[in-house]
C-alpha cells in the first residue's frame, strides 16, 4: 500500500468521526443557509462537548478494532464479540438509536443467531427497520477488505454486521453500496457511488440506481424531513460529496442539511475522507475530536493504521499469522 492510499484510508475513518463531531450540536435542527457557520462548538439536544463523537462513531470503534486485531468476518464469533462491545457501550451512553436499544435489549444472548431473531422481531412488530444506524458504523469494516478480490467479500460482510441489528433490505443494501464505494476511493482515489450495485440483489439495482441519480441532483437539505431513514441519509450524503470542493466544504454541507446532522455526516465523511485523505482534515479538528471510550482522535488513528497494516489474504481475509 502506498503512502496516498494509506492516506485515503486513513481519511475514511477519521473523516468519519470528525464529521459525526461536527454535527452533533446541530441534531435535529433545520436547515442551515449558506451563510451560517459550522463549528464544532459542542452543545445540542445531548450536551455534548466540543469535538465530542456520538453513537456514530462509537458504535464504529469496535468495528474498527476487531479489524485492527485481525477478525475474520466469516466467522459467526466475530460478530458475537462484536455484540458483546456494543452491548457493554450501550448501558451508559447517553444516545442510543431507537432501533439499535430495541434490538441489543431484547437480544438473548450476545450471539449473531440472537441478534438476527431480535432484529426481525424488533421490525415485525413495527413493520419497518431501516433507519441509518448500521449504515453509520460500517466505514472501519472497508479496512479490512483493500487487497485484492475483496470486493464481492466486503458486500457479504457489510451486508452481514448490517443484519444484526437492522432486518429491512434498505440497511444492508445501504451499507453494501457505501462500502463498497468507499472501497474504491481508497484504492483508485475516485467517485463511484454505482459500483455496488451489480452486488445488490437483481431485483433491487434498478431502484438504487434511481436513488442515486435523485441524489445527485440533490442538496442535503431536500433529505432533511426523512434523513433518519437510510436511504435519505445515504442520498443526503451523495448530494453534499457530489457539490462539496474538498472534506470541510463537504462535511459542512452534509451539517447544513439539518435533521439527522451527526449521523449524515458521519456517513458522508467516510467517503469524503476516502477520496481526499486524512491529510485534508484540518487540524483545528482533529485536535478537538474526541469520545467514547474517554479517547481522542490520536487514539482512532492508531487504530485504523494497525488495521490497513495488516497483510490482506485470500479474498481480502487477514492472512493468518504463521
Amino acid at each position: 500500500m502506498d503512502t496516498a492510499m494509506q492516506d485515503r484510508a486513513l481519511g475514511a475513518v477519521l473523516a468519519s468521526a470528525c464529521g459525526d463531531a461536527l454535527g452533533a450540536p446541530y441534531e435535529f435542527g433545520p436547515p442551515l443557509t449558506a451563510d451560517q457557520p459550522v463549528e464544532m462548538r459542542g452543545g445540542g439536544p445531548f450536551g455534548w462537548e466540543p469535538g465530542e463523537w456520538t453513537d456514530d462513531t462509537s458504535m464504529a470503534i469496535p468495528v474498527l478494532e476487531a479489524v485492527a486485531n485481525g477478525a475474520r468476518w466469516n466467522e459467526a464469533r466475530t460478530h458475537g464479540r462484536l455484540l458483546a462491545a456494543w452491548s457493554d457501550w450501550a448501558q451508559d451512553a447517553p444516545d442510543v438509536g431507537a432501533q439499535t436499544r430495541a434490538v441489543l435489549g431484547r437480544m438473548t444472548a450476545n450471539t449473531e443467531e440472537a441478534a438476527k431473531a431480535a432484529a426481525r422481531a424488533v421490525h415485525e412488530q413495527r413493520g419497518q427497520s431501516a433507519g441509518n444506524g448500521s449504515l453509520m458504523r460500517t466505514t472501519p469494516l472497508v479496512l479490512g477488505f483493500l487487497g485484492d478480490g475483496a470486493k464481492r467479500p466486503l458486500a457479504v460482510a457489510a451486508r452481514r454486521v448490517s443484519d444484526l441489528t437492522h432486518h429491512e433490505e434498505d440497511a444492508g443494501d445501504s451499507c453494501v453500496l457505501w462500502t463498497v464505494a468507499i472501497r474504491h476511493a481508497i484504492r483508485r482515489g475516485r467517485l463511484d457511488v454505482r459500483r455496488g450495485v451489480p452486488l445488490l440483489p437483481r431485483e433491487r439495482r434498478t431502484l438504487w440506481l434511481d436513488r442515486i441519480a435523485e441524489a445527485e441532483a440533490s442538496t442535503p437539505a431536500d433529505h432533511t424531513e426523512r434523513n433518519g431513514w437510510v436511504v435519505a441519509s445515504l442520498q443526503a450524503a451523495v448530494a453534499a460529496i457530489t457539490s462539496g470542493d474538498g472534506v470541510v466544504d463537504t462535511l459542512e454541507r452534509a451539517v447544513r442539511g439539518g435533521g439527522d446532522t451527526d449521523t449524515v455526516a458521519a456517513i458522508t465523511g467516510g467517503l469524503a475522507g476516502a477520496l481526499t485523505g486524512a491529510s485534508a482534515l484540518p487540524e483545528q479538528w482533529t485536535v478537538l475530536v474526541h469520545g467514547w471510550p474517554g479517547k481522542r482522535l490520536d487514539w482512532v488513528r492508531s487504530l485504523a493504521v494497525r488495521a490497513v497494516g495488516r497483510t490482506p489474504g485470500p479474498l481480502g481475509l487477514p492472512a493468518r499469522r504463521s
